[in-house]
């Protein structure tokens, strides 16, 4: 793994511009803005005697935007004095240190290895909001999501943070986030409005349900309004 690390290096320093602007940072009166804090309420006040602490953000597809979900509402519940934490559970195309432009050198992967404590590798880009990029990309992502030590990552996040949020592969793709959802309180399933097609949202639901997660609702990119979309389920 060492060996693997040096050779990523030159690559993971190199920070690209965000993928889309964090609309909570640049523009936080603005329709999208209050879309991510409707559903930061929603999820403030889901099953008040059990509410959901670790949740997974995936979608059907690569383009649906999950990981701008996952970044503006982790900042959305930093603005509202929620110790957060993010996690880069993408291990295959991480995205989330690109949001907050921080380099991406070590991270989930590194803790995974051993190599590093989960707080060594904490960078907090916004006041109350933490990340964990995803370090190196490892040949056998599936296999670190399911060993001890990631069950064993997210038990500490729990414990230290109100709320940890986990990006992750999407559902259509590979079975990363199936396994992420075991570990998980619950899980919010990102659509785009314009391309995902009803077939690959029931399957997404599907492979999701036979691991026993637990679907909370969905969150719809694209719409005309710019709204989050009626939840189900958890809310």
């Amino acid at each position: 793994m060492a060996r693997f690390r040096r050779r990523r290096q030159a690559e993971n320093d190199t920070v690209g511009p965000p993928p889309k602007p964090l609309v909570t940072l640049l523009d936080p009166s603005g329709v999208a803005s209050e879309a991510y804090r409707s559903l930061r309420t929603s999820l403030l006040y889901a099953a008040v005697d059990a509410p959901p602490t670790v949740i997974l953000i995936t979608s059907p597809g690569s383009r649906d935007g999950k990981s701008t979900t996952c970044a503006n509402l982790g900042v959305a519940l930093a603005q509202a004095g929620k110790r957060t934490l993010i996690i880069d559970g993408d291990l295959r195309e991480p995205s989330v240190h690109k949001f907050f432009d921080v380099p991406n050198v070590s991270g989930v992967v590194d803790v995974l290895a051993g190599q590093y404590e989960l707080l060594e590798v904490c960078k907090e880009p916004v006041p109350g909001l933490h990340i964990i990029s995803a370090g190196p990309i490892p040949p056998s992502p599936g296999e670190l999501l399911g060993s001890g030590r990631f069950s064993d990552l997210v038990g500490q996040a729990r414990r230290l943070f109100d709320y940890v949020l986990i990006d992750s592969s999407p559902t259509g793709m590979v079975s990363d986030p199936m396994i992420i959802a075991t570990q998980a309180d619950g899980v919010l399933l990102v659509v785009d409005s314009e391309g995902t097609s009803q077939g690959s949202l029931r399957k997404a639901v599907r492979n999701l349900g036979a691991v026993g997660a637990n679907v909370m609702g969905t969150v719809m990119n694209k719409s005309q309004k710019a709204e989050i979309s009626r939840y189900g389920h958890g809310y």
